[in-house]
């Protein structure tokens, strides 16, 4: 049962506001218990959580509450947002859904490395992006291949639609336990995309003489040396769906999927 409401936005979309506003006032009309606060100061104490931003900010609150086991509802006000479930226009809608249950909850993989979590993706690259650099790729110990590229994509299903497709990776349904690697523009052409059961451990081997940096979610960003060990993240983030908004929907709306030029 949901209790406690809160409402999370970008302070830096200086337009979030008019839909802060707008879904403020639905809540009120509806006598709902809730908070406001900004991306920057998020905080527990909460049964759900209406996020309003692009998809970093979706995946920035998702991170964090996934730790929290809270679930989270995208309303977009960025460009593409994929991972969000409404915009502004349609949002008395998308709040009388959501407050009747008539949504669904789906679960969606998460990567960790060291103490860092991914709900895309993590990127590998090199300290100057501009050129390539050799990297090793081991699976549950077992040597795989050396890539030469210029960086290495390891994504969850969810972060399949994001860089990793860009790189030419495949598009993977969210609901799949697997993982896949993408080199980014590979110096051979047997350097193709692989998908992986999610249980399996990736180490990432790199030569010592260069420094190297791996991203989360195209957000956090730190260095190391040698090699990184990359895994299934112990807790998924929770993403509240409504009930008519499949994933192929997504596709044919958002990236226009197999839409045939007139």
């Amino acid at each position: 049962m949901i209790n406690r409401y809160a409402i999370c936005y970008n302070p830096v979309l200086s337009y979030s506001k008019e839909a802060v506003n707008k879904l403020q006032s639905l809540l009120d009309k509806s006598k709902v218990e809730y908070d406001t606060f900004s991306l920057d100061d998020m905080k527990s104490g909460y049964d759900f959580i209406f996020v309003i931003g692009g998809d970093g900010t979706i995946l920035k609150t998702a991170r964090f509450y996934s730790k929290l086991d809270i679930p989270v509802f995208g309303i977009n006000m960025g460009h593409l947002g994929f991972l969000s479930q409404a915009c502004e226009d349609d949002l008395t809608n998308a709040v009388e859904q959501i407050l009747k249950g008539n949504y669904k909850i789906e679960k969606r993989l998460m990567l960790k490395c060291g103490s860092t979590s991914a709900l895309n993706d993590f990127v590998i690259k090199g300290a100057d992006s501009s050129r390539a650099f050799k990297c090793s790729l081991e699976i549950d110990s077992k040597f795989v291949c050396e890539y030469f590229s210029d960086g290495l994509i390891i994504s969850t299903p969810t972060g399949s639609t994001a860089y990793g497709m860009s790189a030419g990776g495949p598009v993977l349904a969210p609901e799949l336990q697997n993982l896949e690697i993408v080199p980014i523009c590979p110096h051979t052409f047997s350097a193709r995309p692989l998908v992986i059961s999610s249980d399996s451990v990736l180490k990432i081997t790199v030569p010592d003489e260069q420094k190297y940096y791996v991203c989360a979610d195209g957000q956090d960003t730190f260095e190391f040396h040698k090699s990184i060990t990359i895994s299934k993240e112990n807790y998924c983030a929770k993403l509240a769906l409504l009930k008519n908004n499949d994933f192929y929907k997504v596709l044919r709306n958002k990236l226009h999927w197999g839409i045939t030029p007139c």
